[in-house]
Protein backbone atom coordinates (compact mmCIF):
# COMPACT_ATOMS: atom_id res chain seq x y z
CA UNK A 1 0.00 0.00 0.00
CA UNK A 2 1.34 3.17 -1.42
CA UNK A 3 0.44 6.90 0.44
CA UNK A 4 -0.04 9.68 -1.54
CA UNK A 5 -0.26 13.09 -0.18
CA UNK A 6 -3.71 14.70 -0.45
CA UNK A 7 -3.80 18.87 -0.59
CA UNK A 8 -6.74 21.23 -0.91
CA UNK A 9 -5.93 24.70 -0.43
CA UNK A 10 -9.49 27.07 0.34
CA UNK A 11 -9.24 30.71 0.21
CA UNK A 12 -11.63 33.23 1.69
CA UNK A 13 -12.81 35.93 -0.30
CA UNK A 14 -13.13 39.24 1.71
CA UNK A 15 -17.06 38.71 1.57
CA UNK A 16 -16.23 35.87 3.90
CA UNK A 17 -17.07 33.13 1.32
CA UNK A 18 -15.13 30.21 1.00
CA UNK A 19 -14.07 28.86 -2.42
CA UNK A 20 -11.37 26.00 -3.26
CA UNK A 21 -8.80 27.29 -5.25
CA UNK A 22 -6.37 24.43 -5.46
CA UNK A 23 -6.27 20.96 -4.85
CA UNK A 24 -3.76 17.83 -6.01
CA UNK A 25 -2.66 14.64 -4.57
CA UNK A 26 1.28 14.25 -4.52
CA UNK A 27 3.24 10.94 -4.38
CA UNK A 28 4.84 12.24 -1.59
CA UNK A 29 4.88 15.48 1.11
CA UNK A 30 8.44 17.32 0.62
CA UNK A 31 10.25 20.44 -0.57
CA UNK A 32 9.35 20.00 -3.69
CA UNK A 33 5.97 18.97 -3.93
CA UNK A 34 5.02 21.65 -1.83
CA UNK A 35 7.05 24.63 -3.54
CA UNK A 36 5.50 23.25 -6.57
CA UNK A 37 2.29 23.65 -5.55
CA UNK A 38 2.70 27.00 -4.21
CA UNK A 39 4.12 28.32 -7.07
CA UNK A 40 1.55 27.15 -9.56
CA UNK A 41 -0.99 28.87 -7.26
CA UNK A 42 1.00 32.20 -7.27
CA UNK A 43 1.46 32.28 -11.17
CA UNK A 44 -2.48 31.39 -10.77
CA UNK A 45 -2.82 34.70 -9.50
CA UNK A 46 -2.64 34.60 -5.70
CA UNK A 47 -0.92 37.51 -4.17
CA UNK A 48 -1.16 37.40 -0.52
CA UNK A 49 -1.48 34.42 1.94
CA UNK A 50 -2.20 36.38 5.57
CA UNK A 51 -2.87 33.10 6.90
CA UNK A 52 -1.58 29.29 6.32
CA UNK A 53 -2.69 26.26 8.32
CA UNK A 54 -1.29 22.74 8.14
CA UNK A 55 -1.15 19.82 9.65
CA UNK A 56 2.60 20.02 10.18
CA UNK A 57 3.10 18.15 6.38
CA UNK A 58 7.06 17.98 6.04
CA UNK A 59 8.65 20.72 4.26
CA UNK A 60 5.55 22.91 4.08
CA UNK A 61 6.90 25.52 5.81
CA UNK A 62 10.42 26.19 4.21
CA UNK A 63 7.84 26.01 1.05
CA UNK A 64 5.85 28.49 1.94
CA UNK A 65 8.80 30.84 3.56
CA UNK A 66 10.13 30.25 -0.41
CA UNK A 67 6.75 31.69 -2.05
CA UNK A 68 5.31 33.61 0.39
CA UNK A 69 8.34 35.57 2.43
CA UNK A 70 6.08 37.74 3.89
Amino acid sequence: FEREAVYIAIGIKPNGHKEVIDYCIAPSENIEVWTEILQNMKSRGLKQVELFLSDGVVGMKTALARTYPK
